[in-house]
């Protein structure tokens, strides 16, 4: 809703000057983490790897999820969104990391990880020799490789024009841009749906779910919702954007959290209702794995504590406008994020019948915190925090919530 009262247009945004106290945070975060996956591939390849995944994995979508925001704006031609844009602009800038960081993952420490990358395991087994066409090692590393090769390229024509508008002042890249959006949007469907597949489910290779991607998809797009907002708060609380991003923005956001904690919640039930009642060996394995031991108390921490208290959280109106309240919950989204990607990987790897956690799986996720608070840093530094050009900002400087 845009509210008619003036608004100032000519006022501008300060800048973001990174602080030496960050910079050494994010520098001992990377460090650290490097430290301790080193350390660790001594110890347990395959348990170093699988930190490793979780982290590449968490990290990447992320970072798709900002252009996903970004994009879903353009295609709606949204306004209220417009000031707070930036911010999932600069979320993206950690996929050419990512990219690096998938490469080193896919020709070091694939390996440790899929079984199907064998061959032999592969013929050796009839249903496996049937997936064998799609579960190689050639045409993984292909899939990897065009993934990202064509996330860039978009996320360069539709984040890079956004900022090439801060310097010419040209308003039509607004509607120039909404083709792109509308492609990635589409391509992204695909790709990511693959890609979660390749990279997670197909750690057991026999168990296949039709609403995997989805499901991944959900659990993406809360935690990039949850991670804009701490963002979002973080560059209001330096004063920077204060007269372009209010409390009404957060509340927005809030919303956007709580209706997508829903979403998970029904994709995630969804999925289990439809192996539940299908009842077949072939896909009742991959609850039976996480239904004993300590990984029941992780199965029902999900249901607790990504959706239940999330949502419950949410529900009153104060509450999504409420920076301390949406700070607690945004963080405690992420947590369980990490959480539901710990438990979809670790019964695969060897040992994974018991939970095991520990100094690895803290590390070496740190670094790679560390890689993304540098990567996002470093891009809001760099740039306007604020689209000024953009024709639609006199709606988000005036956008105003009334429910």
């Amino acid at each position: 809703m845009v509210a008619s009262s003036h608004v100032d247009m000519n006022v501008k945004p300060g800048n973001l000057l990174v602080s030496a106290r960050f910079k050494t945070t994010y520098s001992v975060l990377m460090f650290l983490g490097l430290a301790v996956f080193l350390v660790g591939l001594k110890q347990s390849q395959e348990r170093a790897w699988a930190s490793y995944l979780i982290g590449f994995f968490f990290f990447t979508s992320l970072s798709l999820g900002g252009i996903f925001f970004t994009c879903l704006q353009h295609v709606t031609h949204a306004g209220w969104s417009v000031n707070i844009r930036r911010f999932s602009e600069s979320m993206s800038a950690f996929l050419p990391y990512a990219f690096v960081l998938g490469l080193i993952f896919l020709f070091t420490g694939s390996g440790k990880l899929y079984d199907w990358l064998d061959s032999s395991y592969m013929m050796a087994d009839p249903l496996l020799a049937k997936k064998a066409s799609y579960l190689n090692g050639p045409f993984f590393a292909i899939r990897i490789l065009l993934f990202f090769l064509i996330w860039l390229v978009l996320k360069n024509r539709i984040i890079g024009q956004s900022l090439k508008q801060d310097e010419n002042n040209d308003s039509s890249i607004t509607n120039k841009v909404v083709p792109w959006s509308i492609a990635f949007l589409l391509i992204f469907a695909l790709s990511y749906t693959l890609f979660s597949i390749d990279t997670i489910m197909s750690l057991d290779p026999h168990w296949y779910s039709t609403m995997f991607g989805v499901y991944c998809f959900a659990g993406l797009f809360q935690a990039s919702l949850a991670m804009m907002i701490l963002i979002t708060i973080w560059i209001r609380k330096k004063g920077l954007v204060n007269a372009f991003v209010k409390t009404d923005h957060l509340h927005d956001l809030g919303k956007f959290l709580k209706g997508f904690t829903v979403f998970m919640a029904y994709i995630g039930f969804s999925q289990f209702m439809l192996i539940w009642y299908a009842n077949l060996p072939e896909e009742t394995e991959f609850f039976l794995h996480r239904s004993h031991s300590g990984w029941m108390n992780i199965s029902l921490s999900l249901l607790i504590f990504k959706f239940i208290v999330p949502f419950l959280l949410l529900l009153p109106m104060k509450n999504k406008r409420s920076t301390p309240h949406l700070t607690l919950v945004s963080i405690l989204v992420l947590i369980m994020e990490y959480v539901d990607l710990y438990w979809l990987i670790y019964p695969n790897i060897k040992g994974g019948s018991h939970v095991m956690f520990g100094v690895w799986e803290i590390g070496v996720f740190l670094g790679f915190l560390g890689a993304f608070m540098f990567a996002v840093s470093r891009f809001l530094a760099k740039h306007s925090l604020i689209p000024m050009n953009d024709p639609r900002r006199h709606e988000s400087m005036a956008h105003h919530v009334s429910y």
